[in-house]
């Protein structure tokens, strides 16, 4: 079978075409949703979809009328931004001391962390609830930031780790011999060694603190509400108002897609080296 392949394929046109076909097959949601966002909400629900329409603009402007997108997507880049950071700022020193200074069961404490990401949000659900609760912190961006870097901070420590280990000892020996102390080790040489490694990380945990909708769903509303909690208002006893919940969805996307395709560069490598090594 590869043989037959590989004599259709010798003038090269097989594989691009398959790509293309994949590629499109991925698309095709994201054109839905962006045709529909222009559709009035009967044009949304006709069957077979029309593709030759008169475009209108009135959905956008009725979202930011209803929603408010603008304070939704500011308390979107609050928590995404702002647990990337807190997940670095604990991450770093974390991979450091694992990548340069391993233990007996460093690795089992790695595959621990890792494991974490496997329970089910919703097993934790009710103690999350009860402890924002009581702290007050209910309906707030900080409640969320803290949730999301908890919930990153075991990819986050992982992927640094195995950008770190790549790096010689014998630069930090001989930075140490030079009189460096530790943070003197981690600030003029790790982090300018692993800047590349280090963004790929950030976009990643931005990427996922992004899309994250269980806790921000359960946990706010209108105050801390990020553009997944505005997304979900869209859903109605009368049903699905098809075209509104499409350009709510387009502006929700929006930012991280314009974002992503600008350091696709850093976010790839991150997903096919630091995350699979």
């Amino acid at each position: 079978m590869a043989k037959h392949v590989s004599l259709i394929d010798q003038t090269g046109w097989l594989r691009p075409i398959i790509c293309w076909a994949l590629a499109l097959l991925v698309f095709f949601p994201i054109l839905m949703m962006l045709i529909t966002a222009f559709k009035t909400e009967q044009q949304a629900i006709e069957v077979p979809p029309s593709f030759f329409f008169e475009p209108t603009v009135e959905n956008f402007g009725l979202v930011q009328e209803r929603s408010d997108y603008l304070k939704f997507a500011i308390n979107s880049a609050i928590t995404a931004f702002g647990s990337t950071i807190l997940a670095l700022i604990i991450a770093i020193p974390a991979a450091y001391s694992m990548a340069f200074y391993p233990k007996k069961h460093t690795k089992d404490m790695l595959l621990w962390m890792l494991s974490t990401k496997m329970l089910p949000a919703v097993g934790v659900l009710v103690p999350i609830y009860i402890l924002c609760q009581k702290t007050g912190l209910l309906d707030t961006t900080l409640a969320l930031t803290i949730i999301y870097t908890l919930i990153n901070l075991p990819i986050v420590v992982w992927m640094l780790f195995s950008y770190f280990k790549d790096i010689p000892r014998d630069i930090l020996e001989a930075v140490r011999l030079d009189g460096a102390d530790t943070l003197g080790e981690i600030r003029y040489v790790l982090l300018p060694l692993s800047l590349g490694g280090i963004a790929s990380t950030a976009l990643l945990s931005i990427v996922l603190s992004w899309n994250e909708a269980f806790w921000s769903i359960n946990l706010t509303s209108a105050n801390a509400g990020t553009l997944a909690t505005m997304i979900s208002t869209y859903s109605s006893p009368e049903g699905l108002f098809w075209a509104k919940l499409s350009a709510a969805s387009t502006l929700a996307c929006a930012p991280i897609v314009i974002l992503g395709w600008f350091c696709q560069k850093q976010l790839v490598q991150g997903l096919t080296f630091g995350a699979v090594k």
